[in-house]
């Protein structure tokens, strides 16, 4: 019997059951802050004021997004009944368009706050209401990061036009169904497949739980969201071997080496997707740095926990390979496919600027890449949104 336990004590510890957060206590606020999405009340004022005075790399930034596709007046909404994803978009029944057409939404939005020309707000509605009348269900294999992409940025949107538009918006309340019946139940428990899937799950439920004022998705989304960042950015206070997800099961070495695609040393912010290539990688650490700064929004910073340590480590450690530091036999075969993405402004202002970490890497990074794009995904106009924004 004693041994019997010792052996089911000790398979827990190799499987890391402890990255579990210790402070697991509910998340939501007593109230929600509007605008609260990734973006505030007040980084958008400081925005527009910095644009206003033809400030950079604010201006340079704003540039870009107004001379951008997404931000063409004349676009047309491309909504489907039913959004077909398979692996790798293919096949593409729609992935796409609904994809742009919420940067696009999130990109009116804020050509909206910083112009004040009504036209951008209007545009903005029109493509959610497009979305909102016709959209029923996401299918095939890549259903639920497909249902997470899009829905990282439709909430983004959406908090912006209901909360600052002095017009009126009338299908507000078919928006806030949809999100509720057809992006929510997608995404909200989850999913095993690499860490990129259910962190960018779990920005959309955190950010859709925002605008629905959802106080029970919102804790859900956000318990899931800090087992998930444990398990997926490697700290050295972890131990010999990387935290897991429990629901995964990988108890032996062997089973979690395979699942961080064959890497066996582990070091400060390694991600769980290194050795698979940056891009995907961008795309994980990209979500929970917008998680990250939404929970701030919303009243509970991030930052100062684990979470903020492993997005440091794990921006820093990708930067320098990203900038051409030569790459050691021992990490991933030496070797890496790089491509991180315009993935580090929001990080790197959270805890570069504000909380005064050194990260010369991500802040080289940082400022060889502005003004930040779109990775036509999710991620859009952060040197603008977030860029040296002490708001």
């Amino acid at each position: 019997m004693r041994r019997t336990a010792l052996l089911a004590a000790s398979a827990a510890l190799v499987a890391g059951v402890l990255a579990r957060p210790a402070d697991a206590a509910p998340s939501a606020p007593a109230s929600f802050a509007h605008p609260g999405v990734t973006v505030s009340k007040g980084q958008l004022d400081f925005t527009r004021s910095q644009v206003n005075a033809g400030a950079q790399p604010w201006q340079g930034a704003f540039d870009r997004m107004m001379a951008s596709k997404y931000a063409d007046l004349n676009r047309t909404p491309r909504p489907r009944a039913v959004v077909e994803c398979g692996s790798y978009s293919n096949p593409d029944l729609g992935c796409t368009d609904e994809r742009e057409d919420a940067i696009a939404a999130y990109t009116h939005a804020l050509a909206w706050y910083i112009t004040r020309d009504e036209r951008h707000a209007r545009k903005a509605i029109e493509l959610m209401d497009a979305w909102s009348a016709v959209i029923r269900d996401h299918t095939n294999s890549n259903a639920p990061l497909q249902t997470g992409w899009a829905g990282s940025s439709w909430p983004r949107a959406a908090e912006i036009i209901k909360h600052t538009y002095t017009g009126t918006w009338a299908n507000s309340g078919r928006f806030a169904t949809m999100l509720r019946t057809v992006y929510l139940p997608e995404i909200i428990n989850g999913s095993n497949s690499n860490g990129n899937w259910e962190l960018s799950m779990m920005e959309a439920a955190v950010g859709i739980s925002v605008f629905l004022e959802d106080k029970a998705s919102y804790d859900k989304a956000m318990a899931t969201f800090r087992t998930r960042t444990a398990a997926y950015v490697y700290l050295e206070s972890d131990g010999a071997l990387p935290k897991t997800v429990p629901s995964q099961n990988l108890d032996t070495r062997e089973k979690i080496v395979k699942y961080w695609q064959g890497q066996s040393t582990f070091v400060n912010g390694l991600s769980q997707e290194t050795c698979r290539d940056f891009t995907h990688t961008g795309y994980g650490l990209s979500a929970i740095s917008h998680v990250a700064e939404t929970s701030r929004i919303q009243g509970r910073d991030l930052y100062g926990t684990d979470v903020g340590e492993r997005l440091r480590h794990g921006l820093g450690f990708h930067a320098r390979y990203q900038l051409g530091a030569g790459v050691e036999d021992r990490l991933c075969g030496g070797s890496l496919k790089l491509g991180l993405g315009p993935v580090t402004e929001v990080g790197h202002n959270a805890l570069a600027n504000r909380l005064g970490h050194a990260m010369t890497n991500t802040a080289t990074l940082t400022r060889r890449g502005r003004p930040a794009g779109s990775n036509n995904l999710f991620v859009a106009w952060e040197t603008l949104s977030h860029g040296d924004n002490p708001a």
